[in-house]
């Protein structure tokens, strides 16, 4: 993970060692255990908002910056994209099961951002002929076959 990939944990421990606190000490200040903080900083567990806030006053930042490197998207959105179109709940199910990397994800999404992706780019622009309705792929297929016959599938 590159420098500009800084988890928030990553960060919130860094502010943390630039401002000289050992992590019992910073748990301390934000009436936290030090076990929690750690989860925090590992990736394991994150702050609610009143933490967020205890914990940039204390490491002298803004919340909003902290915020800046929380970059989960609340689970109600996901169910909700999930719910308006049933194709981004398989796609995220296939995400998990074949255990994509997030790297493979960004870079996927900033291929599409740029206009690079397509089906000449390594990044089809729409699905497979499987995962397409059966209407589009009877005319993707139908036509005349070497012997002057119609093709129809």
């Amino acid at each position: 993970m590159g420098p500009e990939m800084k988890t928030l944990g990553e960060y919130i421990r860094e502010l943390r060692e630039r401002n000289g606190l050992s992590l019992r000490e910073f748990a301390k200040n934000i009436n936290l255990s030090a076990p929690f903080v750690s989860d925090i900083e590992l990736g394991r567990r994150f702050p609610s908002n009143d933490v967020f806030e205890k914990m940039a006053e204390i490491l002298v930042v803004s919340t909003d910056e902290l915020r800046s490197f929380d970059t989960r998207v609340p689970i109600s959105e996901l169910k909700k994209l999930a719910q308006s179109n049933p194709a981004y709940g398989i796609a995220l199910r296939k995400i998990a099961d074949k255990k994509v990397s997030p790297e493979e994800i960004i870079r996927v999404a900033k291929k599409k951002e740029e206009g690079l992706a397509g089906p000449d780019r390594g990044v089809p622009d729409r699905l497979p002929h499987r995962h397409r309705p059966l209407r589009q792929v009877r005319k993707t297929v139908q036509g005349t076959g070497a012997t002057g016959k119609e093709i129809r599938v």
